[in-house]
């Protein structure tokens, strides 16, 4: 699988809502994934192709391996920034992510997510991005 030869990155900055706490206000384990689609969807905005936008070519990116390792905990009333980094995108699309506390600025979780392309008129998995993907990557590198 090809690796960008400078990275791609971007980020999103919010606040943690009590919606996404348990009891004791600690960020919901279960809320990092959720908080990884925010900063994919912006990097995939930053890239010029969207969840639309692949639909629009008749394709769609099923996440197929998500990782995740939690450093610290997030926690009711924080400031959350998640950075979001290509990692691959010719045969897969695979992005890195990070988040901190955005006040203090310490890392609170490692997160990796691997997403597959399917012809959506076919159903068929593809082994390569489509075209339109790897041109718009290529233009930010």
């Amino acid at each position: 699988m090809k690796k960008t030869e400078k990275q791609i990155e971007e980020e999103v900055v919010f606040n943690v809502e009590f919606y996404d706490v348990d009891s004791m206000k600690i960020v919901y384990h279960g809320k990092y994934v959720k908080y990884m689609e925010k900063a994919r969807c912006a990097l995939l905005n930053k890239i010029g192709y969207t969840y639309l936008d692949m639909d629009e070519t008749g394709y769609s990116f099923p996440v197929v391996d998500i990782k995740l390792k939690y450093v610290r905990s997030l926690r009711f009333g924080d400031r959350a920034r998640v950075k979001a980094i290509l990692l691959e995108y010719e045969n897969c699309l695979k992005i890195k992510y990070e988040i901190y506390n955005d006040k203090t600025g310490e890392l609170t979780t490692r997160c990796e997510s691997t997403q597959m392309v399917v012809e959506v008129a076919t159903g068929e998995t593809k082994y390569v991005c489509p075209d339109v993907f790897i041109e718009r990557v290529r233009k930010l590198l």
